[in-house]
């Protein structure tokens, strides 16, 4: 019998998984714990037993699998809210020019901005992130803002980038 618990806890180990922050295989641990305790039953003569815990078993899998896809089916109630950011890098002595060019653009394709920051980056140049204050935009619309803030001389370099806060 030692060996069926060490073998089965092994194996039942095995298969459970964690992935991306759920953990899956549970059941099939479960299952494998219950045939083994079944079959366990059976070597010992215990007929009566080995059947009563195959019906539990064959329940539990057949019965209560609605039970769950309804529960899986319902949203976590978690609250992420994603805000869009404008990254800018220009040249130092042309941060202004690079700003008041960045929030005409935005302006004009109707993304008002929420906050502005201009840091330093490296010796030369500053970064300016432009935090959009909509917090859905259509992609393809802000990637166009980005390919025409990188046509201007003023502007070295352009992308966006979504942030989740919890």
């Amino acid at each position: 019998m030692g060996y069926v618990v060490s073998g089965i806890g092994f194996l039942g180990a095995g298969v459970i998984m964690r992935e991306e922050g759920t953990i899956r295989g549970l059941n099939t641990a479960a299952t494998l714990w219950g045939s083994a305790v079944i079959g366990a039953c059976a070597g010992a003569d215990l007929i009566l037993e080995a059947v009563l815990g195959t019906s539990f078993v064959l329940a539990a899998n057949t019965l209560l699998r609605p039970i769950v896809h309804a529960i899986n089916r319902e949203p976590l109630d978690t609250t992420v809210e994603v805000t869009n950011v404008v990254y800018v890098i220009a040249h130092r002595e042309r941060r202004k020019e690079a700003l008041s060019w960045l929030e005409g653009e935005l302006k004009r394709s109707h993304h008002p901005t929420q906050s502005l920051h201009v840091h330093a980056f490296g010796q030369e140049e500053v970064e300016i992130e432009a935090t959009l204050a909509a917090t859905s935009v259509d992609r393809d619309e802000l990637d166009a803002v980005v390919k025409r803030l990188t046509a201007s001389p003023l502007i070295n370099q352009a992308f966006w980038s979504p942030r989740t806060h919890e």
